[in-house]
C-alpha cells in the first residue's frame, strides 16, 4: 500500500494521537449505538501493545467552533470504557493546551487519553495551521482511524498529519483495503448498486462508475427519473424530470464505456405510502396514473441476482426501494441476501457503505456476511465518486 500502517511505526514509550469517529447516536446523556467506538478498538489495543500511549482525537456534532456543552466528549467516556475494559480513560477538557498536556504527562500503563470534541475550537474545520501545530505538540505520531473524517481536510485530519510522523490506524486499514479490492483492483466483472432517492445528489458517482464497472443497478427514486427520461411514466411517483437530460447523458456514457445499465423490469406500485398498502406488481412501462413505484418487482430481483451469480465484486450504496416498511423492502432484502449467499459461498466480493445502504442490509439481516461494510457515509460516497480524501493523500506523503 502507498501509505504507512502501524506496523511500520515506532511506538514503544510515544505518544501516538489517534484521529478516531466517536460521533455516535445519544439519547438522554447514552450511547445508543457504540458500533463506531467498538470498531477503533484494534487500533487502540494495538498501539497499547507496543508500548505506545493513545490519546484520542475526535468531533461530536456540529458545535461550528464554540464550546456546546451537550457536545461535549465526556459523555461517550462510559461506552468507550465498556469498549476497553481495564484499560484506564482519562478525559482532558480540551484538545490543545493545558488540560491536554496535563492529562498526557500523566499517562501512566494502560491508559488512555481522551481529548475534548476537536470542533469546540473554530480553526478545526477551517485547517487552521496553528490549531494543528498545538495539537500536533501534544504528541510523536500521528495515526488516523477515521476514514468516516478524511473527505475532510480538517486541523484533525489532515494538517496534522504534515507535522508528524502519520500512518493509517487498523479501521482506516482495513477499510482502504477493502475499498481498494472493490474499485482499485478489483477481480472483473464488478457490479455496483446505487439506489436512493435523487439522481441530482449521485451525478459524480453514477458518472464515475460507469467507467469502472462492468454492470451498474439503478434503484429507488432514482430509477423513476431514468424510466421518465426514457419515455415510461411514473404516476404519482418521485422522479426528478428535470434531470432527464442528465439521465440520457449517463446512460450514453456508459454505452460508450461498456457498462451495462439494469433498470426496473417490472414494479410494486402502491396507492399510499404506508406498511402494509395494498400493492400490486406489474410491468415497468404500465405504472397507473394514480399510483406510485415503492419497489423493484420479482422479475428485476431476478435478473440482479443472476448478474451477482456472474460477477465478482459487488458494491453497493442505496437500497432498490422503499425498504423502510413492509412490503416495500421485498427486492432489497433478496438482492441483499442473494448477495451474502454469494459472499459466504467464496465467489463475490461484497463491499456496502452508506447510511441507508447499512440500515437495509442490517434489516435483511445479512450486513454480517458481507465482505466489508463501511461505516462511512460521505467519505465512501466520495471515494466511489472517484474523489482523492484529504485524510488519505495525506498519509501517501
Amino acid at each position: 500500500m502507498a501509505w504507512k500502517t502501524l506496523d511500520d511505526m515506532t511506538l514503544t514509550g510515544k505518544v501516538a494521537l489517534v484521529r478516531v469517529d466517536l460521533n455516535v447516536p445519544m439519547e438522554n446523556g447514552r450511547v445508543t449505538d457504540a458500533t463506531r467506538i467498538e470498531r477503533i478498538v484494534p487500533t487502540v489495543a494495538d498501539i497499547l501493545a507496543k508500548g505506545g500511549k493513545p490519546v484520542l482525537l475526535a468531533h461530536f456534532g456540529r458545535p461550528k467552533g464554540t464550546v456546546v456543552p451537550e457536545m461535549s466528549l465526556e459523555q461517550v467516556v462510559p461506552a468507550l470504557q465498556a469498549a476497553l475494559p481495564g484499560v484506564k480513560i482519562t478525559f482532558a477538557s480540551n484538545c490543545i493546551g493545558g488540560p491536554a498536556k496535563t492529562a498526557i504527562a500523566a499517562m501512566g500503563a494502560n491508559e488512555v487519553v481522551l481529548l475534548e470534541n476537536t470542533r469546540f475550537h473554530a480553526g478545526e474545520e477551517k485547517n487552521d495551521a496553528m490549531l494543528a501545530a498545538s495539537m500536533a505538540a501534544l504528541g510523536e505520531v500521528y495515526v488516523n482511524d477515521a476514514f468516516s473524517a478524511a473527505h475532510r481536510a480538517h486541523a484533525s485530519t489532515e494538517g496534522i498529519a504534515r507535522l508528524l510522523p502519520a500512518c493509517a490506524g487498523r479501521l482506516m486499514q482495513a477499510e482502504l483495503t477493502a475499498l481498494e479490492a472493490a474499485l482499485g483492483t478489483p477481480n472483473r466483472p464488478v457490479v455496483a448498486v446505487v439506489g436512493g432517492a435523487k439522481v441530482s445528489t449521485k451525478l459524480e458517482l453514477l458518472g464515475n462508475l460507469v467507467t469502472k464497472v462492468n454492470h451498474l443497478v439503478i434503484g429507488g427514486g432514482m430509477a423513476n427519473t431514468f424510466l421518465v427520461a426514457q419515455g415510461i411514466e411514473v404516476g404519482k411517483s418521485l422522479a426528478e424530470r428535470d434531470m432527464t437530460e442528465t439521465a440520457l447523458a449517463i446512460l450514453t456514457k456508459a454505452d460508450q464505456s461498456g457498462c451495462a445499465i439494469h433498470l426496473p423490469m417490472d414494479i410494486v406500485v402502491a396507492r399510499e405510502f404506508k406498511a402494509g398498502a395494498d400493492s400490486e406488481v406489474v410491468p415497468v412501462d404500465l405504472c397507473p396514473k394514480d399510483a406510485m413505484i415503492l419497489d423493484a418487482g420479482p422479475k428485476t430481483v431476478a435478473n440482479i441476482a443472476s448478474v451477482f451469480a456472474a460477477s465478482r465484486t459487488l458494491i453497493w450504496n442505496g437500497p432498490l426501494g422503499a425498504f423502510e416498511i413492509a412490503p416495500f423492502d421485498a427486492a432489497t432484502n433478496a438482492a441483499a441476501q442473494k448477495a451474502a449467499e454469494l459472499t459466504r459461498a467464496g465467489t463475490l466480493v461484497s463491499v456496502a457503505g452508506g447510511g441507508d445502504t447499512v440500515a437495509a442490509l442490517n434489516k435483511a439481516g445479512v450486513a454480517e456476511q458481507f465482505t466489508y461494510i463501511s461505516s462511512a457515509g460521505g467519505a465512501f460516497l466520495e471515494w466511489m465518486e472517484g474523489k482523492d480524501l484529504p485524510g488519505v493523500a495525506v498519509l501517501k506523503g
